[in-house]
């Protein structure tokens, strides 16, 4: 990384802060990017399971597939999906609170037995749909966040410190380099007053 420096003090402090500012963050990113790492292997896991237990359900009920031309689907309606909102690692990510399913009205007598199971049914694999889909945002959510974590550390770790530890060392060079030549430059005019003052008491 160019890191933009002037060669004198006031650049050498601002730059030494800027090194201890991503130092002392470095710890914390990386602790966060394991945590995250975690936190996506169980979301996607927890993804994974609701997703074969939507599909488990389903198969279970191929039995009743005929049956299900009879049933008048639009009987169940979802009203609300209630969201709450987890901290996981730092990071904002959904959760299922809760869903209002909302049941037209209809003639059991005219209807057949099995409809009040239909509509149970209905419910069951509306919920487990849902829950699926809210675990997979979370781990989509997760998954961000922790490419982003990744790519932070990466640019303190290998690009940004680096960059300062080297614009640092190439300042106190050019200052030491400075001091030297001052002091030897001071020492030569000391040498020729020295012998411009013995060659005048010589006279």
């Amino acid at each position: 990384m160019a890191v933009k420096f002037q060669y004198n003090k006031t650049s050498l402090t601002a730059l030494g802060k800027q090194l201890k500012v991503r130092q002392n963050a470095l710890p914390t990113l990386k602790n966060k990017e394991s945590a995250l790492r975690v936190s996506v292997a169980v979301a996607k896991g927890e993804a994974q399971k609701w997703n074969d237990e939507l599909e488990r359900t389903i198969s279970s009920y191929d039995y009743m597939a005929a049956l299900w031309n009879e049933f008048d689907a639009s009987l169940v309606r979802i009203e609300d999906i209630h969201l709450r909102t987890v901290k996981i690692a730092g990071v904002k990510a959904p959760e299922l609170d809760g869903i209002d399913f909302s049941l037209s009205p209809f003639n059991a007598f005219a209807k057949p037995a099995w409809y009040a199971d239909g509509v149970r049914i209905l419910k069951e694999l509306a919920t487990l749909g849902i829950r699926s889909e809210v675990a997979e945002e979370r781990r989509r959510i997760l998954e961000y966040n922790r490419k982003k974590t990744t790519q932070k550390v990466n640019l303190y770790e290998k690009v940004q410190i680096p960059g300062y530890q080297e614009a640092i060392r190439k300042i106190k060079r050019y200052m030491e380099d400075e001091e030297n030549l001052s002091k030897a430059s001071s020492k030569i005019v000391k040498n020729r007053h020295a012998a411009q003052e013995a060659e005048e008491a010589g006279f």
